[in-house]
C-alpha cells in the first residue's frame, strides 16, 4: 500500500520510421511521484486515521483539518457475499467527502476532512448476495462510527 505517494503513470509514444513508412513504437515509464506536501514537515500536513470493519459502533476525536479514511471489506462464505455500501454522513459541514466509492468485488470507500467543529455519524450497509441455490439471511448489518471534530 503506498499512502504517502501517488503513481503516476506516464505514457509516452514515440515515433520510429521504418524504411517501408511505418511509425513504430510505444514506451511506458513508471513514475513514482511523492506529492509536495509530503516534502513538508508533519504538522503541516492533515492527520489521517483509517477505520474499518472491526471499528464499528467507534467514537473516534478529529481535529480541524484532519482527514478520516473509512476502509471496509467484503466478505464471502459458504455461497453468500456480503458486500458494503458506500460510507456517508449527513453532516456535510462538519465532514466533507473528498473521495468515496465501491469496488467491483464489494469493498467501500472514503476520505472524510473535516471541516468545522462538531460531531457526525458515518454509516454504511453490509448486503447479502446468494450464490444460485443460497438464501441470505433477512438481515442487515449496520456500520457506524462517531466523529467528533474540535
Amino acid at each position: 500500500m503506498i499512502s504517502a505517494s501517488v503513481i503516476c503513470l506516464e505514457v509516452t509514444v514515440k515515433a520510429a520510421k521504418y524504411a517501408t513508412g511505418l511509425t513504430l513504437g510505444l514506451m511506458v515509464t513508471a513514475t513514482l511521484v511523492t506529492p509536495a506536501a509530503s516534502a513538508a514537515p508533519h504538522s503541516a500536513r492533515a492527520d489521517r486515521l483509517v477505520l474499518t470493519n472491526s471499528d464499528n459502533g467507534r467514537t473516534v476525536a478529529r481535529s480541524v483539518g484532519d482527514d478520516t479514511e473509512i476502509r471496509l471489506k467484503a466478505s464471502r462464505e459458504r455461497g453468500l457475499t456480503y458486500t458494503w455500501s458506500m460510507p456517508s454522513t449527513r453532516d456535510a459541514h462538519v465532514l466533507a467527502r473528498t473521495v468515496s466509492g465501491t469496488t467491483p468485488a464489494g469493498d467501500a470507500y472514503a476520505v472524510l476532512h473535516a471541516e468545522s467543529p462538531g460531531t457526525s455519524t458515518v454509516s454504511a450497509v453490509r448486503q447479502c448476495h446468494p450464490d444460485p441455490g443460497y438464501k441470505c439471511p433477512l438481515a442487515i448489518a449496520p456500520w457506524k462510527a462517531t466523529i467528533k471534530v474540535s
